[in-house]
C-alpha cells in the first residue's frame, strides 16, 4: 500500500512566495522544508543571530503542530549558519529546543546570504 502523502496547513502556518511547501507528510513521515527568519507572510525579518534563531525555530514549530508532530518528535535537523562565528551561541540555543537524547544534526557554516543569519529544515514523525 502506498502511504498517503499530503501537505498540512492551519492558520499559523508561515507561507512563502517561492515554489515549495512548508512540510510534506508521507504516512508518519513528516519533512519540513526550510524555516528562516520570516513573518507569516514570508517577508525575511532581520535580527541579530540569536533572533533569527528562534523565530526560525517558532516557525517551525508551527508547521510540526500543523503536521502533527513537535521537537519531541524531531528525528533528524539540518542547520544553516551564515557565520562560523555563531557556532557556540547556535549550539547552547539548540540545547533549548532540543534534550537528550538529541536527533540526528547536520550543521553547515557559510552558505547563506548576507539576508540570513540562520535557516534549519528537519524530519519528524507523527506524535501518537
Amino acid at each position: 500500500m502506498t502511504p498517503l502523502v499530503s501537505h498540512p496547513r492551519n492558520a499559523t502556518t508561515p507561507t512563502s512566495h517561492l515554489p515549495f511547501s512548508p512540510c510534506v507528510r508521507v504516512g508518519d513521515l513528516i519533512f519540513v522544508s526550510g524555516q528562516a527568519s520570516v513573518d507569516a507572510t514570508g517577508k525575511i525579518v532581520p535580527d541579530t543571530f540569536e533572533g533569527e534563531f528562534r523565530r526560525s525555530m517558532e516557525n517551525m514549530r508551527l508547521v510540526l503542530e500543523a503536521a502533527g508532530s513537535d521537537f519531541a518528535h524531531v528525528v533528524q535537523t539540518r542547520n544553516y549558519l551564515r557565520e562560523s562565528a555563531d557556532l557556540g551561541r547556535y549550539n547552547e540555543l539548540f540545547r533549548e529546543y532540543f534534550s537528550p537524547p538529541y536527533p540526528a544534526r547536520t550543521t553547515i557554516t557559510e552558505c547563506l546570504p548576507p539576508t540570513l543569519r540562520y535557516e534549519v529544515e528537519c524530519v519528524a514523525v507523527v506524535k501518537k
